[in-house]
């Protein structure tokens, strides 16, 4: 059976994980903009905001956006606080470099490329991440949590990634993430292909059955080709 699409998750997948410490980067982003005596109190409560937004994205699979965020802390952003918080996850954000050489070989066989990725950022702060390198032109549709009212391992929002790219059959769609539950479980649970993208810091699920593993984003090319033939 041939395949229409691949859709990739996005942070731990296309951009390789990273261990980050958010409660640091809210105090650096504050630092920047607050009175000192006010850093810690505010940093605090866009912390525990954040965190309360992922637990109801994990538990009840529901999506939340920045301004939800800022709103449930108490907290005003001016523009050049968000524009301080963009640049703080600069060096957490690089995509891999396999993925624009693998994004290319996939259209260049009619395959058509998606992302799916949960997420409280806009679509405009992702698109700039993969303008810059070099991926938002290979890229045939896109579809972030943050726009949607469902979360990954929600069917509907494997089916808005579908919808996003044109394919109609999910047995004939591939998704590529890191996550057992999220993007394995919940990509099957849709009817896809799964491919997992090993990482050690995310929770096993006894119920996730990929397809195939891989290690290195670049060595997907030869499954696709392979159930495709």
């Amino acid at each position: 059976m041939a395949i229409d699409a691949v859709i990739f998750d996005w942070g731990g997948t296309l951009t390789p994980w990273h261990d980050i410490e958010l409660g640091e980067i809210w105090r650096a982003v504050c630092a920047a903009h607050l009175e000192p005596e006010r850093v810690e109190e505010v940093a605090t409560a866009l912390l525990e905001a954040e965190n309360e937004l992922w637990r109801r994205q994990r538990e009840e699979h529901r999506s939340a956006t920045l301004e939800e965020l800022f709103a449930l802390a108490g907290v005003e952003p001016t523009e050049a606080l968000l524009a301080t918080k963009f640049e703080a996850w600069a060096p957490h954000t690089l995509i891999d470099p396999a993925a624009p050489p693998l994004l290319a070989a996939l259209r260049e066989r009619g395959i058509r490329v998606g992302v799916l990725s949960n997420t409280m950022w806009s679509r405009d702060w992702h698109e700039r991440i993969f303008a810059r390198d070099g991926v938002l032109d290979l890229l045939d549709g896109a579809v972030y949590s943050s726009e949607i009212p469902w979360t990954k391992p929600h069917p509907k929002a494997f089916r808005a990634a579908m919808d996003a790219v044109g394919a109609d059959d999910p047995a004939r769609c591939v998704f590529v993430g890191d996550r057992p539950f999220d993007d394995v479980h919940g990509a099957k649970s849709a009817g896809m292909r799964a491919v997992l993208v090993p990482n050690a810091t995310v929770p096993a699920y006894a119920d996730a059955a990929p397809d195939a593993v891989v290690t290195d984003l670049g060595d997907l090319l030869a499954h696709v080709d392979r159930w495709s033939a």
